[in-house]
């Protein structure tokens, strides 16, 4: 049976992804990123996933990671978030003075919030934070969390889709040891990749070039600072196509000239959302 790694407490919008990506799977919470990556750098059985970013708010700040352990990228996955109030059964929006949950999930309900009056606490993550009202039975106190954490922690949605903004997305990268990628044929893919830069004036610039001239198409290009110092850089990018497609590989070999590190994270199906 497959394994799936993620981080934060079951009912978690990881969690919720995690069903839906393979429901066959055995799924196991982990307390940091860190412990996922690790669990699965050392278990080739096993896959994580991993939140990357978010619609509205931006990066979730793994990126240290992925270049760090340079799994796999299998797959990625937009999960739509919806935002809840939780709190115990029978509690009325006006019983509740104070909201819990993750910092992210707060800024996202931030309008619902200051409508309420509510007083925000900020928790290490939203299932976290159900499961902690679940336990302290005060119907003073909610938290801001999934249905599925709802499920999970037998808590009544007081209300629902609470967020700011509707349609809000984010965007999981599936992870592992092994590699793997699918065959170039006639379908939509993203080849993902990090690389470093020879450290000499415009190099940047001059790299980027073979990817002008081949008609490829950049569509996430973002600069880390490696660790331990602010005058070294890797960046991690992602580009429209298969990686065996001539245009790419020009491209790439083009890239490779100017770099000190370049690693193929990964070469996978670009997720039906991204053409809504």
């Amino acid at each position: 049976m497959n394994k799936i790694y993620f981080q934060g407490t079951f009912g978690a919008y990881s969690h919720l992804a995690a069903l839906s990506i393979d429901p066959e799977a055995e799924i196991f919470p982990c307390k940091t990123f860190d412990e996922c990556f690790l669990k699965a750098s050392k278990d080739t059985n096993s896959k994580i996933i991993i939140p990357e970013s978010n619609r509205i708010t931006g990066n979730i700040g793994i990126e240290y990671l992925i270049f760090e352990y340079r799994l796999n990228i299998y797959s990625e996955y937009f999960q739509k978030i919806e935002h809840n109030l939780l709190g115990l059964p029978g509690t009325k929006i006006t019983d509740v003075k104070e909201v819990y949950s993750h910092g992210q999930a707060l800024s996202q309900c931030s309008k619902f919030i200051k409508s309420n009056n509510l007083v925000e606490h900020v928790r290490a993550d939203t299932a976290g934070s159900a499961e902690m009202i679940s336990a302290q039975k005060d119907k003073s106190k909610a938290a801001i969390a999934s249905s599925l954490s709802a499920k999970t922690y037998k808590l009544e949605i007081i209300k629902k889709n609470i967020e700011n903004e509707k349609g809000n997305l984010t965007r999981f990268l599936v992870m592992g040891k092994n590699i793997s990628q699918p065959d170039f044929k006639d379908k939509k893919y993203i080849t993902s990749f990090l690389f470093k830069l020879k450290s000499k004036p415009a190099a940047l610039y001059q790299s980027l070039g073979g990817f002008a001239i081949n008609g490829v198409n950049l569509t996430k290009l973002q600069s880390y600072p490696e660790k331990n110092t602010f005058d070294s850089f890797f960046f991690l990018c992602d580009l429209d196509g298969h990686i065996e497609d001539p245009k790419v590989q020009k491209s790439l070999e083009e890239l490779g000239l100017h770099c000190q590190d370049f690693h193929v994270l990964g070469v996978f199906e670009a997720d039906k959302q991204r053409e809504k």
